[in-house]
């Protein structure tokens, strides 16, 4: 048994071009300080790889990183994170799953696991505690995710859990993500894609062992607050459970913030049809819950022969009213397709949009589909074959799967693309919800809601209500929420839980757990740390402030009818407030007085 808490004391670590696989100790200073997770799998990553490698390149590395609370009593720990170098956006991608897969490698006893190199041939990792082994992946190179999950599962028994790329990361698909028994994903910033370029297929996990807990009886009352918190919470404990996260089609839509036809309007007509309330009466089978989760927000749903988790409802919007679609059966396929491929949901769906748009415009000519269905809006089939076509990387599908803004640039016009540093926005207008717009523009991997889910305070009215259209204080909101999920990812917990709980209740949890005294304020000091050190990182990688932005249209084109009309996103008026609520520069650039502040001044 090691004399660590929280953490097990060991980074495993995987050469693939020499088939070297080491088990080395966890800098513990370096855990606690970037806390786990996130924040440690960037620190590794900085460490190790130079911010300008090409992603897809041998130099490039990709970590599977636990938190401290991953495989723990703790409400929802389960998380894991895949960190390594974006090919779709060239900053830091940082991916996080949720389901099994997460807590069995920690309880197989390992903190994280460095993926680096490159095999000549296709491989897979297979550990069981520790042993740990390098397997051919020859049969199974060129599978959809089910099959592989399954026969790896019949060679190494039902208990085992599989992560594992699709053949669209295989073929190195910039939008393609790392699927952990066959519905959870990784899904975002292309991840899927490096382990294609080192033609590594999949992780088998089983973990027998425990997570030594400093504090038993202070976790147990840590735990038992904090559940009571979850479950008597409305999002947490009402509409998630209920409904999902599609719960959210109806509300959203409602505020005249449902982007529509690739963002060219912002109010859905046919929201109903493919609400999570719809979901619940027509195609659920049975609630999908997570490791450890009493919110129970995952979907397994039928529809045909599309059987599986999902969808959620960044995938219901992107497929459905951004692509114009109203048929519910047919985004249960699309996602179920996603799954098979190992394609990321909403880049997949965001891309087929702007596909519409540049078809509806006549960028896109009808004998480029060859023969598929037209990009019109609404077409259902059209959603389903061309995200097929997208994991196959056939013809234009090919083009498709490098994602929406190499897609729009190709033809001339980037601008139709929906995205923030080249990564598809997800399904919150901004010029109808300002913080999240400054979020998208801000966030560290691209446009992304779940960096700083300003949609809590904005539609939620949690942890306290504020006006939508209102620019004032969303800078300093903006930055808390942004620190506070860089916390949470890092500790290994589920961010569905900050709805019902305080950064209080997570530093209760990690000090019970970890024998540390950290308070509510150091627990988001902690995030901010990792924050800054992303936003370094992609600075070195070239990715210069110029990027904190949002697309043209967002900016100039007002919204034109429904409950937000008129409004466009005021990010002239947020990001200066924001860099200086950061402490950095006017221009964006972190000082040296912040940097010091926080401990990381030598990556400067």
């Amino acid at each position: 048994m090691n004399n660590y808490f929280g953490y097990q004391g060991v980074i495993l670590r995987v050469n693939l071009s020499n088939g070297k696989i080491s088990k080395e100790p966890l800098n513990l200073e370096d855990g606690m300080k970037f806390i786990g997770g996130r924040g440690l799998g960037t620190k590794i990553l900085f460490d190790e790889v130079d911010p300008k490698v090409d992603p897809l390149s041998i130099d490039n590395k990709v970590i599977f990183a636990t938190g401290p609370l991953s495989g723990t009593a703790t409400p929802t720990g389960g998380r894991y994170m895949v960190i390594t170098k974006s090919p779709l956006t060239g900053t830091v991608a940082s991916s996080n799953s949720g389901g099994f897969w997460g807590a069995e490698l920690k309880l197989a006893g390992y903190d994280a696991v460095i993926i680096e190199g490159k095999s000549e041939k296709p491989v897979y990792l297979n550990i069981a505690d520790d042993i740990v082994t390098l397997e051919d992946a020859s049969d199974i190179w060129g599978k959809l995710v089910d099959e592989t999950t399954t026969t790896l599962e019949n060679i190494h028994g039902e208990k085992a859990r599989i992560a594992t790329i699709g053949p669209a990361g295989e073929k190195l698909s910039r939008i393609s993500g790392v699927m952990n028994e066959r519905g959870r994903a990784a899904g975002r910033s292309g991840v899927g894609a490096v382990l294609g370029s080192k033609n590594f297929k999949a992780i088998v996990v089983r973990g027998t062992n425990k997570v030594n807990i400093k504090e038993p009886d202070k976790l147990k009352g840590a735990f038992s607050s904090s559940m009571t918190k979850i479950r008597e919470n409305g999002v947490t404990g009402q509409g998630l459970p209920a409904y999902g996260t599609a719960v959210l089609v109806n509300i959203i839509n409602e505020h005249g913030a449902l982007p529509t036809n690739n963002f060219q309007e912002s109010h859905f007509d046919l929201a109903e049809a493919i609400s999570g309330e719809t979901l619940a009466e027509k195609y659920l089978k049975k609630k999908d819950p997570c490791y450890r989760c009493p919110i129970g927000c995952g979907r397994y749903c039928e529809a045909d022969y599309a059987k599986g988790a999902g969808p959620e409802y960044e995938t219901i919007w992107g497929y459905g009213s951004n692509c114009g679609v109203s048929d519910l059966g047919a985004i249960i396929k699309a996602n179920y397709w996603c799954n098979e491929y190992g394609l990321d949901t909403i880049s997949a769906s965001t891309t087929i949009a702007a596909a519409m748009e540049l078809y509806q415009k006549g960028y896109i000519k009808k004998e480029d589909l060859d023969g598929g269905p037209e990009l019109v809006w609404g077409n259902a089939d059209a959603i389903i074959e061309w995200t097929k076509r997208m994991g196959e990387g056939n013809g234009l599908g090919a083009l498709m799967a490098e994602g929406s803004y190499r897609l729009c640039e190709s033809y001339g016009v980037p601008e139709l693309s929906m995205s923030v540093k080249k990564q598809e926005m997800p399904a919150y207008d901004p010029r109808g919800i300002q913080g999240i717009g400054l979020n998208y523009a801000t966030s560290n991997r691209g446009g992304c809601h779940v960096r700083g889910y300003m949609i809590s305070p904005e539609i939620l009215g949690l942890p306290q209500p504020l006006d939508r259209f209102a620019t004032e204080g969303k800078a300093e909101w903006t930055k808390i929420f942004q620190d506070f999920t860089a916390a949470i990812d890092s500790v290994g917990l589920c961010l569905f839980t900050s709805f019902a709980l305080g950064a209080d209740d997570y530093a209760d949890l990690y000090n019970a757990v970890c024998g540390t005294t950290l308070s509510g304020n150091d627990f988001i000091e902690h995030g901010e740390r990792v924050w800054n050190l992303e936003r370094l990182f992609n600075l070195k990688a070239g990715i210069d402030p110029s990027q904190d932005t949002l697309p043209k249209r967002l900016l100039e084109d007002p919204i034109s009818s429904g409950p937000s009309k008129g409004w466009l996103n005021k990010l002239n008026e947020t990001l200066p407030l924001y860099y200086k609520a950061r402490g950095w520069t006017e221009n964006g650039l972190p000082t040296y007085e912040k940097l010091e502040s926080l401990g990381i001044k030598e990556y400067k």
